[in-house]
């Protein structure tokens, strides 16, 4: 395989030790009918004695399934049904992608039904099922510690799936038992012997994922907001799994203002209200306990990432010919991407990816501006530009997603947005902002210290290396800001070793770390780290 025709690095394998091979019989012996191995005729390779040379290679050396694919395409002997278990019918391509995918935490416990059902749903081969379990994994740090800032609280969760919470507790969003405020990071007890995989916060309330499919919610007992601000009455306070998802095996959940949506592991989305059949395709109640599926093109193509916005959803969905972007919900300020102002209620492909020549990779949804990292590094960002939060120099709406250039010679790998404010993270762990600075979110000083007004409501058009956390000497891998209307914002940025780090606004304890006397800010990561252990 060709590393100039792969797009990738050669391929390097490793622990393989090295052994003589036997040399041919005989001087005569014609070396393009050497074989390996075995009493097989000369020119045949027997994989089915010795499938352990090829399935290293395969599984021993990060091949993703486009190099399969290749390899297939290429090698003659690759397209022979493999003679070993577990399935006689396989060519040896597929049968090392199904070995991969067994062993992925949420494929392990699958049924075979279910198994041939989802490899049905992403296009018939076991390699597009890999690429589709990989997918998930990459973009929304699943059986990984995750940091996620929300409105006035905040959760942290360990590779070990524990689960810290702190902050603002009026509605029992910390899941402690109380609707007391902690400015320190506690593990909720309730959890204990449960691994959490996943959470979600919104206003008021949050959601878990645990790694057998369940989901506990506590705060607001409604899944999404009525409108014009009337809220839900009843509050929980301690984890309770959502019995309604039970026979569903959810693998995230996403938070809007007036919906919460969750991902099935098969790649299916279920929402929860909004009361509007012009909203999200179907007829529900501001607080209806009972999951509806998302109607439309995305009822038969598995989707990887979900991400909510104030009134939008965003898919990354994983299809045979690879990865698309579906939006529905509000479509003002341009956010869902179509080049119009106007509301989808049924998920719509975002063509314009198509037009850029980019493979999406990582999607995310602030409360009125979007944003996309591709396979080859690029940024896209559209919807509302206030304050400069899309990175392209001006204030100006793009209804159409539109690679930030400022970021042409940064290889991106995750991006963040927020209220009007956008992080992107580089390959080598670099952190760029850029958009409003109000609560020091931004992670610098852009004012005159003396100037507070001025230094609160400072914006940068484009974006901007956040030097305090250059300062810091660890590879940033995750950014998480706060995604609400209705709150100041915070910002965590993880690092590689599991140290994570806090600034923005902390007037309700949710940076974790101390404050000044009548400080309510911390306007760059140091000094001092959150006191919690991630790796």
């Amino acid at each position: 395989m060709d590393a100039t025709t792969s797009g990738s690095q050669s391929i390097q394998c490793h622990n393989v030790t090295d052994q003589p091979v036997p040399g041919p019989t005989s001087p005569s012996f014609d070396r393009q009918t050497r074989h390996c191995f075995g009493d097989a005729t000369p020119g045949d390779f027997p994989l089915s004695a010795n499938p352990s040379i090829v399935l290293h290679v395969l599984t021993g050396c990060n091949l993703d399934p486009q190099d399969l694919a290749k390899l297939e395409a290429t090698c003659s002997f690759f397209r022979q049904p493999a003679h070993f278990a577990p399935d006689h019918q396989l060519c040896l391509s597929e049968l090392a992608a199904l070995d991969m995918c067994q062993k992925r935490a949420i494929f392990k416990p699958m049924s075979l039904e279910k198994r041939e059902d989802l490899k049905l749903r992403c296009g018939g081969s076991w390699k597009l099922v890999l690429r589709f379990l990989l997918a998930g994994e990459t973009c929304s740090r699943r059986e990984k510690s995750q940091a996620i800032a929300g409105p006035g609280h905040s959760i942290a969760v360990t590779s070990k799936g524990s689960v810290y919470t702190f902050g603002s507790n009026s509605s029992g969003q910390l899941g402690h038992g109380t609707t007391d405020e902690e400015s320190r990071p506690l593990i909720i007890r309730s959890l204990a012997g449960i691994r959490i995989i996943h959470a979600a916060a919104g206003a008021g309330r949050t959601m878990l994922i645990s790694d057998s499919g369940q989901v506990y919610a506590f705060g607001k007992d409604s899944f999404g907001e009525a409108e014009y601000g009337v809220q839900g009455s009843k509050q929980v306070n301690t984890p309770r799994i959502v019995e309604s998802l039970k026979d569903i095996f959810v693998v995230q959940a996403a938070i809007g203002n007036f919906f919460t949506a969750v991902l099935s592991r098969e790649g299916r989305v279920y929402t929860f209200s909004w009361g509007k059949e012009n909203k999200l395709g179907h007829q529900t109640e501001p607080t209806d306990l009972e999951p509806r599926p998302l109607l439309g093109p995305l009822e038969n193509i598995p989707v990887v990432q979900i991400v909510a916005g104030y009134c939008y959803l965003l898919a990354l969905a994983c299809q045979p010919s690879g990865m698309s972007v579906y939006s529905v919900g509000c479509g003002l300020g341009g956010k869902l991407g179509h080049g119009t102002k106007t509301d989808e209620k049924q998920p719509r492909l975002i063509e314009q990816f198509q037009t850029l020549n980019l493979q999406p990779m990582v999607v995310a949804a602030g409360a009125w501006h979007a944003a996309v990292v591709g396979t080859d590094g690029r940024v896209c960002t559209w919807g509302w530009g206030r304050y400069g939060c899309l990175g392209h120099g001006n204030e100006d709406c793009d209804s159409v997603p539109k690679v930030v250039e400022s970021l042409s010679n940064v290889k991106a790998v995750h991006v963040a947005t927020g209220d009007y404010t956008t992080f992107v993270v580089s390959n080598d762990g670099d952190v760029y902002s850029f958009g409003c600075g109000e609560s020091s979110s931004l992670g610098y000083n852009t004012a005159d210290a003396n100037d507070a007004q001025e230094n609160q409501h400072a914006k940068i058009l484009s974006p901007k290396l956040v030097t305090s956390l250059k300062q810091i000497n660890e590879r940033v891998v995750q950014v998480s800001l706060t995604n609400s209307i209705y709150w100041n914002a915070h910002t965590f940025a993880l690092t590689e070793s599991g140290k994570l780090y806090a600034f923005g606004a902390g007037d309700k304890g949710q940076l974790g770390v101390e404050l000044a006397v009548n400080q309510t800010e911390r306007p760059t990561p140091g000094p001092g780290r959150v006191e919690i252990d991630l790796s």
